[in-house]
């Protein structure tokens, strides 16, 4: 047996598991991410456009109303429920997804299902656990119909809510999951190219952060699912997240 598969047995990251396909264009198109959105919306309850220019004033479930209400852009229209996030809402740790699948938006909940599992799985092997100084969210919060790609103004909206959360969680680490996840960075780019180093998470134009936050991306578990082989690259990763933690002190 090679290493990469002895290590990903003991640690309970092997069996092998499903892809969910991503469109690159997509993720070429949006530097808004970490840009303020334009589209105008309702009040507090539904985001105005002031509002998505500057969430400083919101606190946590004041930014959780306004995200339920949100018709910023037509994904609200066509899922069950925005999906915020969960876990300890002071954690060190915080993992970005991507963006809900169905199970999630019928739950609520980011990561359930096989993903949901494989994630518990990959937390477990580095000594965590979900809610115990860990939260977990997703770039974008509400399900595309049919599982599609999110469109570039879409995962955009969404943006200055995550960096809301961000701002009230203060996590020491974060892990992104996949490459909508990497564009905390400010730019789309393969996740090829990303993994494997130390980024650092700098906050947007408007709310520029002094210290940057350690940043290390990964593979998203849905593509794990599907491209077993990965694996070991995403277990080197969880390496360098954790002894990046360390170092932290």
């Amino acid at each position: 047996m090679i290493r990469e598969e002895a290590i990903l047995r003991e640690f309970n990251l092997y069996p092998l598991w499903q892809r969910r396909e991503q469109d690159q264009s997509i993720l070429e198109q949006v530097t808004a991410t970490v840009q303020p959105a334009t589209e105008q919306v309702a009040s507090k309850s539904v985001v105005e456009k002031a509002d998505m220019q500057n969430l400083d004033s919101y606190n946590w479930p004041e930014l959780q109303a306004l995200v339920k209400n949100c018709t910023a852009c037509k994904l609200r229209a066509s899922c069950t429920q925005t999906v915020f996030g969960m876990g300890d809402v002071r954690a060190d740790w915080l993992f970005v997804g991507e963006w809900p699948g169905m199970d999630e938006d019928a739950q609520g909940e980011p990561f359930v299902g096989q993903s949901g599992k494989l994630l518990d799985n990959m937390l477990a092997a580095i000594k965590l656990k979900r809610g115990h100084n860990v939260y977990i969210t997703n770039f974008v919060k509400c399900y595309p119909s049919g599982n599609r790609t999110p469109e570039a103004n879409e995962i955009a909206q969404c943006g200055p809510y995550l960096e809301r959360q961000i701002q009230l969680i203060q996590p020491k680490l974060i892990v992104a999951l996949g490459e909508t996840a990497a564009l905390l960075l400010g730019y789309g780019a393969a996740l090829s190219g990303m993994r494997g180093k130390l980024h650092h998470y700098c906050g947007s134009p408007t709310h520029t952060l002094v210290k940057g936050i350690p940043l290390i991306i990964t593979h998203h578990p849905a593509y794990l699912l599907h491209t077993p082989l990965k694996k070991a690259e995403a277990w080197d990763d969880l390496c360098l997240a954790v002894a990046t933690m360390q170092g932290l002190g």
